[in-house]
């Protein structure tokens, strides 16, 4: 029975829409419901057999008190990361939707670190900061004390959530730009009719239109920052969260608690956990910076 063209093109849209789906499913939904039932288990990896234990893996992960280290960085770099990216992310759109020349320029320049290699960037910030690297040799020249950056417990988290936040502003500038080219210009035509000056409107016009942008890249944002790993790897000292203990990341301490102690089980627990403060915290941001804008 030969399918009518509407019919056909119907066949062919959802077909290639089931590929992507098929994909999320088996490497996204799948390894999740399969961490629960590792979480409940005793899984060293080396014993074939695998006994129910109930809760014991939660019980052991909410008291051990490298648990308990990484949730607290983990929620230094959201609560620092997240402010500071948006802000220079908006600052930086702002300030380009106001060229007009090279405007394609400066986006590509501004987004090339967020498509480069987070690897390379950590490893190129970690030359950077050495005790004998670039930063130093200009505060030395400055005729400022050279500093540890890395190498100190008080420096070293913010200078990776630094780091974070140059390399993510060409997407959170690409996000707002999107945002502030969508605001009808008639709003802003008629506040300077009204003699508001740039304040007021980026106060009462720019700020609520961008609302649903903002929303979104708070999310975005704040999971991204949840699931820190690959910096904390390649610039802490030992690629173990250091000095101290005092970068390591929630998921840092799964990947240290599966493929150094090879405990499954206390690893899934811990990555359940960390799945449902993702899920907690992105639903309260939606609901609470979430808000109807009336034109």
């Amino acid at each position: 029975m030969k399918l009518k063209y509407n019919h056909q093109r119907y066949v062919f849209i959802y077909g290639c829409l089931l590929i992507p789906l098929l994909f999320f499913l088996l490497v996204r939904i799948l390894p999740i419901f399969y961490s629960f039932n590792v979480s409940f288990h005793e899984w060293d990896l080396l014993s074939e057999t695998k006994p129910f234990v109930g809760l014991n893996n939660f019980k052991f992960v909410l008291q051990d008190e490298d648990f308990h280290a990484s949730l607290r960085n983990t929620f230094i770099y959201v609560f620092v990361g997240v402010p500071g990216q948006l802000l220079v992310g908006l600052i930086v759109a702002l300030l380009l939707q106001r060229i007009t020349r090279l405007r394609g320029l400066f986006r590509t320049l501004y987004f090339i670190p967020y498509v480069t290699s987070i690897v390379a960037v950590s490893w190129v910030f970690r030359w950077i900061l050495m005790p004998n690297g670039a930063a130093n040799s200009i505060l030395l020249q400055l005729g400022l004390s050279p500093q540890l950056f890395l190498g100190t417990p008080d420096q070293a988290i913010y200078v990776i959530i630094g780091t974070m936040i140059w390399q993510a502003i060409g997407f959170q500038m690409l996000v707002f730009l999107t945002g502030l080219e969508g605001i009808p210009t008639l709003y802003y035509e008629a506040a300077e009719i009204d003699g508001a000056g740039s304040w007021q409107k980026f106060r009462k016009i720019t700020l609520p239109l961008l609302n649903s942008t903002i929303v979104f890249s708070v999310v975005i944002a704040s999971i991204n920052f949840l699931q820190t790993f690959t910096q904390v790897k390649n610039m802490s000292p030992g690629g173990t969260g250091g000095p101290l203990d005092s970068t390591k990341t929630l998921v840092l301490y799964i990947y240290q608690l599966a493929f150094k102690s090879y405990k499954m089980g206390e690893a899934a627990a811990a990555t359940v956990l960390l799945f449902a403060i993702i899920l907690v915290l992105s639903l309260i941001q939606l609901k609470v910076l979430s808000k109807k804008v009336e034109y």
